[in-house]
């Protein structure tokens, strides 16, 4: 069931499935960006560092909370308009995370009737509970004509 921009409200909160992040997910982000900073990739720099181990790309951590599963998902989405993140803590390999979401505010579009801007508060978050990431994701979301874009 799609759902439409009508139904969305300021205040509804989400949370979303979770992924471990892995040495595959980091070394194939390297591969895949080109990002071989040291400090994703180097133990012997990383053990010297403050993290004291190499850590996640900030982009990798945003990366999957774009792709986490939550009610969001089923959202007549038309499209990513804007992403603003802060990169807190790090993100180690062996770090399960998730996303915690709110919708901050929900207006009708100028431009597309029945459709609107939601933009959302997101806070990314370890095994713990500690913020790791947090910002905001702006998305248009349509009128959830099903089968068909609005």
């Amino acid at each position: 069931m799609t759902i439409p921009f009508s139904a969305i409200e300021a205040g509804q909160s989400f949370v979303s499935a979770r992924v471990t992040v892995t040495e595959t997910h980091i070394v194939l982000f390297a591969g895949l960006t080109g990002d071989f900073n040291p400090l994703h990739m180097d133990a012997e720099f990383t053990a010297g560092s403050d993290f004291g181990r190499r850590i996640a790309h900030g982009m990798l951590g945003h990366a999957l909370s774009t792709g986490l599963r939550s009610p969001i998902d089923d959202w007549a989405i038309e499209a990513f308009l804007e992403t603003r993140r802060r990169f807190v803590a790090p993100v180690f390999a062996g770090d399960t995370v998730h996303y915690q979401a709110t919708v901050l505010e929900a207006r009708p579009s100028r431009s597309r009737e029945g459709a609107g801007i939601v933009r959302i508060g997101m806070s990314l978050r370890n095994q713990q509970g500690v913020v790791v990431q947090e910002g905001e994701d702006v998305l248009l979301v349509g009128g959830g004509v099903e089968g068909e874009l609005a």
